[in-house]
Formats: structure tokens, C-alpha cells, sequence
């Protein structure tokens, strides 16, 4: 039996699908950078890529994610393209693969939180170097004058502790890499659904809430 040869029109389409998603992703980056709305623009950072793993595999999505990261080093130089690939390239590789295995929403939010919080340590390395400035220690002044003025207030004679102001930050920064992906996983699931892309469905509680605020 003959070989049915494979369509030279579906070819070069995961090429162009990459280009063109990659081209996007690099704009958007681009507009939220001068233009910030808010955390509206930066969900879509990471949904491309993983879209791109959910049609076309994993060498696509590296393709993508990279096609990015020198989009923006053009754009804008290569520690803005730095700060895209680290979390948010890696981030869209890492969900579109999950995704594609329906793996359940606990694990690839787990998996996706962790990356996040190592990127934003990534970065703040990054721009502490660039600055000259040990930016964790900013960080941590921040914090520590909040919690004093919650102490301050709830009438209390106590002093935060070091450690308590560490750990206070790390957990606002789960808190924030832990909302922005929830973020992600609901607009990726309202996206793909309409584009034929099937991704897993969220949780039992999370969809009773979905529908209660439906009615």
C-alpha cells in the first residue's frame, strides 16, 4: 500500500502560527511596557507559548518563546528580553505541556507558581545588578515599615523580626505568583475552548463558583 504524501500546505503552518504568536507576544510585551494596564496585558505573557505547545509540540514552543525573547532584545535590549524569557517564556512552555497531558490544574498551578517565584528572584537579581542596589533590602524596608504601621495600629509593643519580615515577603510573593496563574488558567481555559484547543477543566469548587456568579 502507497504512502499518502503529506500535504506541503500543513508544512510550514506550525512555522507560521510560531512566527506570528511569537510576533504578538513580543508586541504585547512591548505596549504594556510603555502603556501598563495593569495585570490585563501581562496574562497573555505566558498564553501563546501554550498554545503553541497544545497545536504544535514542545520544539515549537521553544521555538516560540525564543522568537520572543530576540523580538524584544531588538526592541527593547536584552534585559527586557531577560526579564520575558525568565518567568514568562518558561512559564508558557511549562503550562502548554501540562496542559497537552490534561494534567490537573493543582499540579500545573504548582509547578507554574514555583517558576514564577524563582523568576521574580531571577529578576530582582538582574535589576539589582544593573542598578547597583541590592533591591531585596528595599524590599524588605517596604515591608517592614507595613508591618510596623500594622503594629502601630492594632496598639500591640512588638518589634517584627527578621525573619518574620522574610518570610512575610516570600509569602506576598506566592500570594501574587498564585493569583496571577489562577489568572492565566482562567482566561486560557475561556480562550482555548473557543478556539478548539481543549485544556483541562478547573477544579469542582472553582467551577460552582464560576456558575454561582453566572445566575
Amino acid at each position: 500500500m502507497s504512502k499518502v504524501p503529506p500535504n506541503p500546505v500543513d508544512k510550514p503552518l506550525p512555522m507560521v502560527e510560531t512566527a506570528f504568536l511569537a510576533s504578538a507576544t513580543a508586541l504585547i510585551w512591548y505596549i504594556n511596557t510603555y502603556f501598563p494596564l495593569g495585570p490585563l496585558l501581562r496574562i497573555f505573557f505566558p498564553i501563546p507559548t501554550a498554545l503553541i505547545y497544545s497545536r504544535w509540540g514542545n520544539r515549537s514552543a521553544w521555538m516560540s518563546a525564543w522568537v520572543t525573547t530576540l523580538l524584544i532584545t531588538v526592541l527593547m535590549g536584552p534585559p527586557r528580553s531577560i526579564q520575558f524569557l525568565m518567568p514568562y517564556g518558561v512559564v508558557g512552555v511549562i503550562l502548554g505541556g501540562l496542559w497537552k497531558r490534561q494534567v490537573s490544574w493543582a499540579i500545573s498551578m504548582g509547578w507554574s507558581i514555583l517558576v514564577m517565584a524563582i523568576g521574580f528572584f531571577f529578576q530582582l537579581n538582574l535589576l539589582s545588578l544593573l542598578v547597583g542596589t541590592n533591591l531585596w533590602i528595599y524590599i524588605n524596608r517596604q515591608i517592614t515599615g507595613f508591618l510596623d504601621w500594622v503594629v502601630i495600629k492594632l496598639g500591640l509593643l512588638l518589634q517584627p523580626d527578621v525573619i518574620v519580615i522574610q518570610l512575610f515577603a516570600v509569602g506576598l510573593i506566592l500570594l501574587n505568583a498564585f493569583l496571577y496563574i489562577l489568572l492565566v488558567h482562567l482566561v486560557a481555559w475561556l480562550v482555548f475552548d473557543r478556539i478548539g484547543v481543549s485544556i483541562p477543566d478547573p477544579p469542582l469548587w472553582l467551577q460552582t463558583f464560576l456558575e454561582y456568579q453566572d445566575e
